[in-house]
């Protein structure tokens, strides 16, 4: 048997040898799992697979290059077509049209492929048309609706801004619904006037849109038109409202009395 051992030269040379056909191989593995790249494409930095260069869009497998219609520019995307159009263009098929500005209107959007009508105007179809303000009637920012308002003391009727008839012991409200106009303090509205509230013994005013105009005092109780005191039972006291009463504690409300 021959136990003669390899020298250390020989050792070396062995490694060295394994290292260069290993290297290789295991080179040929990764880029055999990331995929071939086809023409005119990226590895991505992180992860797998690949993305297109710039001025080319993904189909299927492979890198086409984008067709850059006029007044078009490219998009950062190797997706969908690989082009938006210019501002003032707007996307038509594989074109972009020059957006039709009809007058009295401006681009909008950052995109510009939009239009909307100058202040005053108001869009008809593919037109601007200018709004019509009435007499005492001013424009509004809204879009929508008649595009005017009525100025405080007017109403809008059809297309016309009629003046608000105020009452006397009545002023003017900012509210372009209802009647235009509320009566002042201590008056009540009644059939289109303003009536003095009439309040009766014991009573004050009411700060209430609704009913009678008064409240009674703490310890009478509303009848009719007047205040009548609250006549307390043996075991009672006034309620938290102070207009009726209620029994202490441990008795029990029953009729007029407590049991």
């Amino acid at each position: 048997m021959n136990t003669k051992r390899p020298r250390f030269g020989e050792i070396g040379y062995a490694l060295v040898c394994l290292a260069v056909f290993t290297v290789p191989a295991e080179l040929a593995l990764a880029e055999e799992a990331k995929g071939a790249l086809p023409a005119n494409a990226t590895a991505r930095t992180y992860g797998s697979g690949w993305e297109c260069d710039r001025a080319y869009r993904k189909i299927d497998d492979s890198c086409v290059a984008v067709t850059l219609p006029d007044n078009a520019y490219l998009t950062d995307s190797s997706y969908g077509s690989g082009w938006t159009c210019k501002h003032g263009y707007k996307k038509n098929r594989d074109a972009c049209d020059l957006v039709a500005l009809p007058d009295n209107a401006y681009l909008n959007g950052t995109s510009g492929d939009t239009w909307s009508c100058d202040r005053g105007f108001r869009q008809r179809k593919d037109a601007c048309e200018a709004i019509t303000v009435p007499a005492n009637g001013y424009l509004t920012q809204s879009s929508s609706g008649s595009g005017w308002t009525c100025e405080r003391g007017y109403r809008a009727i059809a297309n016309n801004c009629v003046a608000v008839v105020v009452p006397e012991n009545a002023y003017l409200t900012a509210s372009s619904f209802d009647a235009g106009w509320e009566c002042d303090r201590g008056y009540q509205e009644t059939n289109g006037s303003c009536d003095a509230i009439k309040i009766p013994a014991h009573g004050y005013l009411s700060e209430r849109a609704y009913g009678q105009g008064w409240e009674c005092e703490r310890g009478y109780r509303s009848e009719q038109a007047t205040c009548v005191a609250v006549e307390l039972p043996e075991n009672a006291h006034l309620d938290f409202s102070g207009n009726d009463w209620d029994c202490n504690k441990p008795y029990r409300k029953r009729m007029q009395e407590c049991t």
